[in-house]
């Protein structure tokens, strides 16, 4: 086995990595002895030799994702250890053979010491997708550590990378599958079921991390008029419907969300005359919207995904929850979140309070909502609470 390259830290750039945060920055670093390519594997020591970790260089901000805090050899059963840790987890939350719900997420990266990393189960389809190099060369051990932990439990592995590894590599990559040739499948949340396409569809294919919220949706949605923004494949909209709700609007500026959506709708027996789809920019049907409703779900995509957009992306959501509020009925109740990571939770609690300052509407705060288990947030890496939302009551 080749030395793997060494990175040596900065006098007081250590701190961090020795509280098990996995993230190295570029600027924190003094030298490097060997190479680096994209996705190698290179050891991380602080000025005094002393050894911090093990991770994956990347040619970004963040240098170095350690995945190991302890300087051992890595071999395929280390990765197998790392995925029946991820697995045990999920076990404990119920969400191993559960046939209320089949669909879930086993690996969230960081929040499973597996930075780069994203896996999500689709009834007997793992969806893999790599957000670093190193992770995307890893895929084939982690295809095998998945058919050996699941043995019959899954049939299809579909690699969905394209388009969350960045650009201009130095190799072409495709989405592909490693197992079977399934590109959707009916899967089960709560109960309800979805359509899900992995090939197709945004993301993985769906938004497993909204689960829980969804519920409470539908605990609030009894006799309301609720309109359900950035709807994709209409989850929200069915736990309405179920609900109660008098009536659901669900709107997308996708026309094939819409139909999705619809389609979710009838899959569930809900019949056509308690809901109604459309296909419009979210801001545009707010603006134009001539009565009010009782409930709003604002769940837009991440406005931001770099530090660099930040402050436009904070705009963007300060706009559309300041017309929610102006526009939503009194006694309304308005769901709203964020899942851009550089917009954390006390920006995104303090936008949407100046969004309630310019509208002149009294709010109070019934909840204070996050990502389900199934996405943990190491404690060492409190970034990886993406998810931010509030159940906002508004006079």
């Amino acid at each position: 086995m080749k030395d793997k390259t060494r990175i040596v830290l900065k006098s007081g750039k250590d701190d961090a990595v020795l509280r098990q945060h996995p993230w190295v920055f570029s600027g924190a670093i003094k030298k490097i002895y060997g190479p680096t390519q994209e996705g190698d594997i290179v050891e991380v020591f602080n000025n005094k030799d002393r050894f911090l970790g093990i991770g994956h260089w990347g040619n970004g901000s963040i240098a170095v994702r350690v995945f190991s805090f302890e300087q051992i050899e890595l071999d395929a059963d280390f990765w197998k250890h790392k995925l029946q840790t991820a697995y045990n987890v999920r076990q404990s939350l119920n969400l191993i053979d559960n046939p209320n719900t089949n669909v879930y997420r086993l690996v969230f990266a960081e929040g499973d010491g597996m930075p780069g990393l994203v896996i999500d189960i689709y009834n007997k389809t793992a969806v893999i997708q790599a957000h670093s190099v190193g992770m995307y060369q890893l895929k084939e051990d982690i295809a095998q550590a998945l058919q050996d932990i699941y043995k019959n439990g899954i049939d299809t592995i579909y690699v969905k990378s394209k388009e969350s590894l960045p650009k201009n590599l130095p190799f072409d990559v495709e989405n592909h599958f490693i197992i079977g040739e399934k590109e959707s499948d009916i899967v089960i949340e709560n109960g309800f079921k979805f359509e899900v396409n992995w090939v197709k569809g945004q993301k993985t294919g769906f938004f497993i991390d909204q689960r829980f919220n969804r519920e409470l949706v539908g605990q609030y949605s009894k006799g309301k008029k609720v309109l359900n923004t950035y709807c994709y494949t209409g989850g929200f909209s069915i736990y309405a419907l179920h609900g109660k709700a008098k009536e659901v609007h669900s709107v997308d500026s996708s026309k094939i969300a819409i139909e999705l959506t619809d389609e979710n709708v009838t899959l569930n027996g809900f019949s056509g005359d308690k809901h109604k789809s459309f296909a419009i920019d979210t801001m545009s049907f707010l603006n134009e919207m001539e009565e009010p409703y009782d409930l709003i779900i604002l769940d837009p995509p991440a406005f931001a995904k770099h530090r660099d957009v930040r402050h436009k992306a904070v705009q963007g959501y300060k706009r559309i929850n300041a017309t929610a509020f102006k526009k939503i009925a009194p006694g309304g109740i308005l769901f709203t979140f964020s899942c851009s990571q550089v917009v954390d939770r006390r920006l995104f609690e303090s936008t949407v309070l100046a969004a309630a300052i310019q509208s002149g509407r009294k709010v109070r705060v019934l909840h204070h909502l996050s990502q389900p288990a199934d996405h943990p947030v190491s404690i060492f890496h409190p970034e990886g609470e993406y998810l931010k939302g509030m159940v906002l009551f508004v006079e």
